[in-house]
C-alpha cells in the first residue's frame, strides 16, 4: 500500500475585480478579449480597451483599432494611474448593427476623460475609428 502525503491546503486568492466597473472577474469579463475572444459588443470593446490602459496593453489597443485610423504605435504613460470607467450611453453597436458609439467618462488620477467613441465592424469583429472629446 502506497502512502499519500498529506499537503496543506493552498489558501483560495479572491479573483481580481474587472478594472471596467462590471462586478465580474478580470479573466471572466475583459481578460478574455485581451486574450484573443473577440468582444460581442462596440460597449464590451469600449471596456476592453479600457482595461488595456489600466493594464498597459498596448498591442491590444492597436489590434483592436480600425486599420483606417490605427496609429504607427501607441506610447502608453506607465505613470498614467487609471481609477474607474462610467458607461454613459451607447447607441447600436450590438450584434445586429456594423456602427455604433459609447459615451464614456473614464477617471484618472488628477483628472477624467470624457469622450464619444466610435466603432466599426471590420470582417465582423468590433474595432474602435475614432473619438471626440467632450466637455467635463
Amino acid at each position: 500500500m502506497s502512502r499519500r502525503s498529506t499537503r496543506p491546503a493552498r489558501p483560495s486568492r479572491p479573483a481580481v475585480t474587472c478594472p471596467c466597473g462590471r462586478a465580474e472577474p478580470y479573466d471572466a469579463c475583459c481578460g478574455r478579449f485581451h486574450a484573443g475572444a473577440a468582444a460581442p459588443t462596440a460597449e464590451a470593446l469600449m471596456r476592453s480597451r479600457y482595461c488595456a490602459f489600466v493594464t498597459g496593453d498596448s498591442a491590444y489597443l492597436l489590434r483592436t483599432w480600425h486599420p483606417r485610423t490605427r496609429p504607427a504605435r501607441v506610447d502608453l504613460d506607465p505613470g498614467q494611474r487609471w481609477t474607474g470607467l462610467e458607461i454613459l450611453g451607447a447607441t447600436e453597436g450590438s450584434a445586429f448593427h456594423t456602427t455604433g458609439t459609447v459615451t464614456f467618462r473614464a477617471s484618472f488620477r488628477g483628472g477624467s476623460l470624457h469622450e464619444r467613441s466610435r466603432f466599426e465592424r471590420v470582417q465582423g469583429a468590433w474595432v474602435y475609428v475614432d473619438g471626440e472629446f467632450l466637455d467635463q
